[in-house]
């Protein structure tokens, strides 16, 4: 289940995708644009930041912006970031896998092929699916790079 924190992250950063000042927005616009309790935000913002998705600049007009281009964050980047591993168990993991405790061998588990099956699907949704497919499917911005391709 996708995270109170992922869901405002994403929501925030779809924002900044979307505003058309190009400098830095301010920690209270973001959390007003993405109906996010402030302190919340600020720690996800800095763990964001952290991970390379956003940058700030300190200062009167300081605040965030996007680290790289929309086009090249998606939303599992963000999900993983924040939520960790997009699979339901850790056998089923890509990025984080580990055996499973219960299960003598992957080969014997009749569920595994069913979880890397819903990893698989959910991950091609995610990973294809950028801050700027958000932004423009949902008519946020005129000022983004027209239709996607």
């Amino acid at each position: 289940m996708l995270s109170q924190r992922a869901r405002y992250a994403l929501r925030a950063l779809v924002y900044l995708t979307a505003r058309t000042d190009p400098g830095p927005a301010a920690i209270g616009e973001i959390a007003e644009a993405a109906a996010a309790p402030r302190k919340f935000l600020e720690a996800i913002l800095l763990e964001l930041k952290r991970r390379h998705l956003l940058v700030s600049t300190r200062g009167r007009f300081g605040g965030y912006a996007l680290a790289r281009p929309a086009s090249d964050i998606t939303f599992a980047d963000v999900i993983r970031a924040l939520d960790g591993p997009l699979a339901l168990a850790p056998c089923a993991s890509k990025t984080a896998y580990r055996p499973c405790e219960t299960c003598p061998t992957i080969a014997e588990c009749p569920i595994h092929p069913a979880l890397v099956r819903a990893r698989d699907a959910v991950a091609e949704v995610l990973e294809g699916w950028t801050l700027e497919t958000a932004a423009l499917s949902e008519g946020l911005s005129e000022n983004l790079p027209g239709p996607i391709t």
